[in-house]
């Protein structure tokens, strides 16, 4: 029991000398070291004061404080002054507050909750930011005395300040500072391509994620080595990345990343060559996405690898260059006329006195054109033709004029070829023969002179090579090239052959079924002839002399080559033209026996048009308005 008592005593005593005294202060005007003074006294404390602090102080009090409250208060005063107290030991000294931290102000261990008046030295951590950043962003909070330094190697702050300032500054960074422990996390991407899937994670998380807020950045790096990605930045944004790149990593579609175009209508070699230069000529931010295109000339088909999207363009310009092909099916008709046989014609028949240039067989053919036969408007033919040029009976009627000048032998057939060309393609024919031409001889002990030959082409060239502007309208670009032995080399001392070269250059603008005349090649050459008295000349020797006689006759052929397109927008109607042009064969050779009869039993031309009086007919030029005709002549 007496234990107990004295333990009671001894805690009342402790309590008792513990216990916070109130004292009643209450002053104006007091010199600010007789409130030194004062404060020693009443707390208790030895204050040492090297510096002399001028100035009184003003303290109104209503309520009594507590003695400890004093040294706030003097602390206070002394921080208006410029002036902090430092404890050492049981000694208090008045020193500059910029001078604190040099006089061994207390260091609190970091992170030790502060309390007091004095100041104090503490070091403040900062774990998820930038220390610089966040130094610049508290240091207004600081006290105009207090020093702040940062270490940027621990990422720490530094301070010597009052508590309640240090306090405060410790509750801001506690609240900005975001403890942005950055994680690194390497995945390994199975099916998918690791850059092209880098590539789409940076795009998702700009929009996740804001790149100018520290915390939340992230960082995508692609290891080529394990075919992955490294993500770096916090824990939570790194994890949302991880189930997005698990989700996206699939095995890619390869149908509709690999295509195969095949070609229906086009040449694989010019499309791949199109593909190319176009592909040459884009410029991709990411160098991969650049389409791979390649051909099969086995089954004539382009090979695309690429982004869907892309093969998507690609296909839309396949598409346009794969389409069918304007075609072309060109009727030729190359004939040589002679000149003093269609002039005896013509003489005989009025007919132009047998002009034979093209402008004179399209005279001709007007004497052969009849109203009045009916025979041409029926059939499909007409049907088809249309109203096109000088129309159906101007056709009919130039054929005519071919045909009379054959049957009269004032014409012979070279050739009738029939060519279908490909629009913006060349076509050509060639009619003629290899002739031998000697171009070098050599000599040896052995075996003598051995003579080279050349072997040399000649005939005539036909190259067309259209171009269409409508289904209606096509441009012919025309070359015709004629080539003639002159001499075997029987007639000269060089033993060699001669020959000639003529050639034609046409550009003609034609309506679907219109003929074109192209003239101009001219062939001159000697006939010798003999001519003898019946019986009498056939006598050796003095027939020769008394009863035959030699003539030598310069004669002149012209070549014509007559041109008829047919324009074939899809490859179905070709052969509707065909038996169609084979109906209008038949009815030509309808048309040419009523007109032949007519005009041998006449003996004139019979212009039905002029009310059908029997008078010769002056030559008429008909020509389409839309021809365009540029001829260029060489002889050689």
């Amino acid at each position: 029991m007496r234990f107990i008592r004295f333990i009671f005593l001894t805690l009342s005593l402790v309590l008792v000398l513990q216990a916070r005294e109130q004292v009643n202060v209450n002053f104006s005007n007091l010199e600010i070291d007789d409130f030194i003074k004062l404060t020693s006294k009443i707390t208790n404390k030895n204050i040492l004061i090297n510096h002399k602090v001028n100035g009184t102080v003003d303290f109104i009090s209503t309520t009594p404080v507590y003695d400890d409250e004093l040294m706030d208060i003097l602390v206070s005063v002394l921080e208006s002054k410029g002036f902090t107290l430092i404890q050492q030991g049981s000694l208090y000294e008045i020193v500059r507050s910029t001078d604190a931290a040099q006089y061994n102000a207390a260091v609190i261990k970091q992170g030790k909750k502060l309390n007091g008046s004095l100041m104090v030295t503490q070091v403040i951590e900062v774990k998820g930011e930038n220390v610089d950043i966040i130094a610049a962003k508290i240091r207004y909070l600081i006290s105009k005395t207090a020093k702040l330094m940062t270490m940027k190697e621990s990422n720490t702050i530094l301070i010597t300040d009052y508590p309640k300032n240090i306090e405060t500054v410790k509750q801001v960074i506690k609240e900005i500072d975001t403890n942005n422990q950055a994680v690194v996390k390497i995945i390994p991407i199975k099916n998918a391509e690791a850059k092209k899937l880098q590539t789409k994670l940076l795009d998702i998380s700009k929009s996740l994620f804001n790149d100018k807020v520290a915390a939340q950045e992230v960082k995508i790096i692609l290891d080529d080595n394990i075919n992955g990605v490294i993500v770096v930045g916090n824990k939570s944004n790194v994890i949302t990345l991880e189930s997005l790149i698990q989700k996206l990593d699939v095995e890619s579609n390869i149908s509709n990343a690999v295509q195969i175009f095949d070609l229906k209508n086009s040449d694989a070699k010019t499309v791949l060559a199109s593909l190319t230069e176009i592909i040459s000529k884009q410029t991709f931010t990411d160098p991969s996405l650049k389409p791979n295109v390649s051909m099969n000339e086995e089954i004539n088909a382009i090979i695309a690898v690429g982004e869907p999207n892309i093969i998507k363009g690609i296909k839309y310009i396949i598409d346009e260059l794969d389409k069918e092909k304007y075609q072309v099916y060109v009727q030729a008709k190359i004939i040589e006329i002679n000149k003093k046989n269609a002039e005896a014609l013509g003489i005989k028949y009025g007919f132009a006195a047998g002009d034979v240039s093209a402008s004179g067989l399209y005279a001709m053919s007007a004497n052969f054109g009849d109203a009045g036969l009916t025979t041409i408007s029926s059939g499909a033919v007409s049907d088809y033709l249309g109203n096109i040029g000088s129309g159906a009976k101007s056709a009919f009627a130039l054929g005519a004029t071919i045909d009379f000048l054959q049957t009269n032998g004032a014409s012979k057939a070279i050739s009738d070829p029939s060519i279908l060309c490909v629009n913006n393609k060349e076509s050509s024919i060639y009619v003629g023969k290899t002739i031998s031409i000697l171009n070098g001889s050599t000599s040896n002990a052995v075996s003598g002179i051995t003579n080279n030959y050349k072997r040399e082409e000649v005939g005539l060239t036909l190259k067309i090579k259209p171009r269409v502007s409508s289904v209606d309208k096509v441009t012919l670009d025309v070359e015709t090239i004629l080539e003639n032995v002159l001499d075997d080399g029987s007639s000269n001392a060089t033993g060699q052959p001669v020959t000639s070269k003529q050639n034609v250059k046409t550009q003609a603008i034609l309506r679907h079924g219109e003929s074109i005349i192209i003239g101009g090649l001219v062939k001159m050459y000697d006939l010798e002839g003999k001519t003898k008295v019946p019986f009498l000349g056939d006598i050796p020797w003095l027939g020769d002399w008394l009863f035959s006689s030699n003539t030598v006759s310069n004669e002149q052929d012209n070549l014509v080559v007559i041109l008829t397109p047919y324009v074939i927008d899809k490859s179905e109607k070709l052969s509707q033209l065909q038996r169609e042009l084979g109906v209008m064969a038949k009815l030509q050779k309808e048309y040419n026996i009523e007109v032949f009869k007519k005009i041998e039993s006449e003996g004139t031309v019979i212009n039905t048009a002029n009310d059908k009086e029997n008078i010769p007919l002056e030559p008429v030029l008909e020509e389409s308005t839309n021809r365009k005709n540029i001829q260029e002549t060489k002889e050689n």
